[in-house]
């Protein structure tokens, strides 16, 4: 396997991965979204776009709230780098109800499976 197939699984998998976080019928599940987080996804390892600081507790109550009808924030531009074997830094951006977000993640493989580690939200004022 070459370094650029290599680099292509990775992204692939790690925006599959994200792209599951963002559906509503996935967070409105708990369960659902602690298979997609990293075990070191712990404390203070989310940074939302409103300043807040997530533990893995909080994020999974914040990701159940609004269930599984709440409409899914559209994701565009999304892209991804494979910083090291095992290790995806993806940005993208969402809007939602008018609100866009640019976002940053880093997605771990751990246990042959691809988890999130790492994310934070910045409010974009301008388009």
């Amino acid at each position: 396997m070459s370094g650029n197939d290599e680099q292509e699984r990775s992204v692939r998998a790690a925006i599959e991965g994200e792209l599951r976080l963002l559906d509503p019928r996935v967070r409105a599940l708990p369960d659902a979204v602690t298979e997609l987080l990293d075990p070191e996804f712990t404390e203070f390892t989310e940074f939302g776009a409103s300043g807040r600081r997530y533990d893995r507790v909080s994020i999974l109550a914040v990701t159940s709230a609004d269930g599984e009808d709440a409409p899914a924030p559209v994701a565009t531009s999304m892209s991804g780098t494979l910083l090291a074997p095992g290790l995806v830094h993806l940005t993208f951006t969402t809007e939602r109800d008018g609100r866009r977000v640019r976002r940053n993640s880093i997605w771990r493989r751990t246990e042959s499976r691809w988890r999130l580690y790492f994310h934070q939200g910045t409010p974009v004022n301008s388009p």
